[in-house]
């Protein structure tokens, strides 16, 4: 992997503190991050805190609070409901105002849930997915910079109607000089399916996603997934895509996310 999405700056208090590097920014928009980074670096916050417990996590929920600032970024994480079969943990990011205030811009709440031996009854809703030759555009941002160029994107061919489906895996790391979990890879791009799925043109509109909320029934494996997504758009400015979620071995879960669709001026 070449770059990275953050630098780990000192800590101040309770907050680990890190540099947003230029491949976090969005293809919205430059100044701001895409929602798969900060997905990603606070499932991080949770998976270190939570390290040991035995629990492993079964759903992620990131609620993007604001605009994310390519900025210093301050992350921390608690347990909200603590328990030795289920947990709900939270993770928060923060940025810092003109003012100086430092202001919450993305949360993400994790249920993690203890594992037991059901591999005798274990069922996938869908066949694995096989990557075939990639078609001719890989999606519609055609020479965006930033995030997109620190994911490698194999769009499938699909006939018409049906649900898009590409191969995503990351290229770069979340942050400079260490490692990061299977969880925390597919974090790093999960978050793609609205652009997967996009049911519109974006030199016509936009279609931002307010969250993206991922469950996942078998933990994922590897550094390439992919999903399958297909956008809906309602007749007031409000859309939703959902998304199959797959690793080599298979099907691991889904996503759902809420859309702001709005006409560009």
């Amino acid at each position: 992997m070449i770059g990275c999405h953050y630098r780990r700056l000192p800590s101040v208090g309770e907050y680990q503190t890190f540099e947003s590097t230029t491949d976090t920014c969005s293809n919205w928009d430059p100044a701001i991050q895409h929602g798969s980074p900060p997905l990603a670096l606070l499932t991080k916050a949770i998976e270190e805190l939570t390290a040991g417990s035995g629990l492993r996590i079964g759903r992620l929920t990131l609620d993007i609070l604001g605009a994310i600032p390519v900025a210093p970024v301050r992350v921390r994480a608690w347990v909200d409901r603590p328990g030795a079969r289920i947990s709900l943990v939270m993770a928060e990011m923060s940025a810092e105002r003109p003012d100086g205030a430092w202001r919450a811009v993305a949360r993400v709440s994790a249920w993690l849930l203890a594992p037991s031996d059901t591999a005798d009854v274990a069922t996938d809703r869908f066949p694995p997915l096989v990557e075939r030759e990639p078609a001719g555009v890989a999606h519609a941002w055609k020479g965006a910079t930033g995030y997109l160029q620190t994911v490698s994107w194999r769009r499938q061919h699909t006939a018409p109607g049906e649900a898009a489906e590409v191969w995503l895996s990351p290229l770069t790391s979340l942050v400079a000089d260490e490692e990061s979990t299977v969880v925390q890879r597919l974090a790093l791009v999960v978050d793609s399916a609205n652009g997967v799925g996009a049911a519109l043109d974006p030199e016509r509109f936009v279609f931002m996603n307010t969250d993206t909320s991922v469950h996942l029934h078998r933990l994922p494996e590897g550094s390439d997934f992919a999903l399958r997504a297909r956008g809906s758009i309602g007749p007031d400015g409000v859309g939703a895509t959902t998304a199959e979620i797959f690793d080599r071995r298979g099907f691991i879960g889904t996503s759902a996310q809420t859309l702001l669709v709005m006409r560009t001026p």
